[in-house]
Formats: C-alpha cells, sequence, structure tokens
C-alpha cells in the first residue's frame, strides 16, 4: 500500500524536474520549435577564420553608407590574412636567451612564408614596442625574422613568440585600415 503513494510521489517529482530544467538550462527554445517543426536550420559560421574576417569587414563596409568604394582594398586585407596565416601555422621557430630578454627567431625554407615573417615581425614590432611594458625590436635575418622581446620574463617566456604576436587589440581595427585602403602594409 505505501508503495503506491510513493511511486506517484516520485513521478510527480520527476516531472516537477522536468519542468525546471526545461525552464532553466538557458536553451533557445524558439530554435528548437523551429527544428521540431520542421524549419530549415540556418548554419552560423562561415567555414574558415580569414573568410571570417573578410566577411566581417565586408559587412562593415557595405552597411556604411560613407565607404569610399574607390579606395577599398579587399585584396590587401587578403594578403595580410594569408602573412597572418603564415606566421602562425608554418613559421620555424626558435628562442634564445639573452640578458635582458628573449629572441625568437622566426624562419621558413618557403620565400612566401620568409616574406610574410619579415613583414609580420618588423609592423608587430613597431606597433607593439612600449606596450605591456615591453621593449620589442625586429630585424631581418636569412630566411625570416628576429624578434626580441624584453620585459617579465615570465610572461614573455609563457607566451612565447606566436603568444606576443597576437597580443594587442589592434588587429581588427588594422583589418579594417587595411581593407578601406587606409594602410600599407
Amino acid at each position: 500500500m505505501l508503495k503506491r503513494p510513493l511511486a506517484i510521489a516520485a513521478i510527480g517529482m520527476l516531472a516537477a524536474a522536468s519542468v525546471a530544467t526545461a525552464q532553466d538550462h538557458g536553451m533557445d527554445h524558439g530554435m528548437h520549435g523551429d527544428h521540431v517543426m520542421g524549419a530549415t536550420p540556418v548554419a552560423t559560421e562561415p567555414g574558415q577564420s580569414a573568410f571570417a574576417a573578410i566577411q566581417e569587414v565586408v559587412d562593415i563596409l557595405t552597411s556604411d553608407p560613407r565607404t569610399d568604394w574607390s579606395s577599398v582594398d579587399i585584396e590587401g586585407l587578403r594578403q595580410h590574412l594569408i602573412d597572418m596565416d603564415n606566421v602562425t601555422m608554418r613559421a620555424t621557430v626558435t628562442r634564445r636567451s639573452t640578458d635582458d630578454g628573449t629572441t625568437f627567431i622566426a624562419t621558413s625554407d618557403d620565400p612566401g612564408v620568409t616574406a610574410s615573417i619579415q613583414r609580420m615581425v618588423a609592423a608587430h614590432a613597431a606597433t607593439m614596442n612600449g606596450v605591456n611594458g615591453w621593449a620589442l625590436t625586429a630585424e631581418t635575418v636569412p630566411d625570416g625574422a628576429a624578434l626580441t622581446a624584453r620585459g617579465n620574463p615570465d610572461k614573455i617566456a609563457a607566451l612565447g613568440f606566436i603568444g606576443i604576436m597576437a597580443t594587442g587589440d589592434h588587429h581588427q581595427v588594422h583589418h579594417l585600415a587595411l581593407a578601406k585602403g587606409a594602410l600599407p602594409h
């Protein structure tokens, strides 16, 4: 006799828990409803990061009625993103400790990657020198570039070459300026 009231109570608690979970788990019920009702889901990812960066800039330029289309250079932005990809994915990096910092030597046996390294390291050192308490210098070396970073040695060691190269929130502004034809690279 006691089993039946316990079973009913258990079912009631499970039902209440299901309702609470459905209300609190943060799911977008509108999207779920569309899916259940047979609507076609919409993809939101553009598929590749360089493509996404270009798409974002094109959308910004298109939505701005002040855009001077005669100076827009989307190809210049694409070339810069190729440089970023080459440095991030294709450079070989070694490090050498100095008395007051670390020198990262980024090289490649591919002339296109070498050119990307030389452009990116020089530009980043000039832009970020003095930021975060770092002193950054760049120099061209055979098959690449050397980036010397002086400052907090633990932070520099932890970030490494690519962490230092990725530091700063200037990249997005720089990309938009490149696309507008405002900055050469």
